[in-house]
């Protein structure tokens, strides 16, 4: 477990995590995920901390409506996923905001929700 910082491609929007990056990051083929190149970690809402931009998010919900995936109103960049995990609230953290990631060095778990 490691404090990481990171944030919108502007900057406008920043956060602070403690994340495990040595466990594998989620690559989800659904509709959303699949076009925006999105690679996932959950967290308990607990480890994540907004440090600046909350009025610079925009959250766009599809399909059953259950998370609140949150893009930069200027830049488009989505860092973060809000919803609800089996063990409480979960922020869904875009690993390639994360500063300075290799997304290269990362491992990748297939998730098929596009059938979800």
């Amino acid at each position: 477990m490691e404090k990481r910082t990171g944030g919108c491609h502007c900057k406008k929007v920043r956060y602070e995590v403690e994340i495990d990056l040595t466990q594998p990051v989620i690559d989800c083929n659904c509709s959303n995920c699949q076009i925006k190149g999105l690679l996932l970690a959950f967290v308990p809402a607990e480890q994540f901390k907004l440090l600046s931009g909350e009025e610079d998010l925009v959250t766009y919900k599809f399909n059953k409506g259950h998370i609140a995936h949150m893009h930069c109103r200027h830049c488009g960049v989505q860092p973060i996923g809000k919803g609800m995990g089996p063990k409480g609230p979960t922020v869904a953290i875009n690993v390639r905001t994360i500063d300075d990631i290799d997304p290269d060095a990362l491992v990748r778990k297939p998730f098929n929700g596009r059938d979800l």
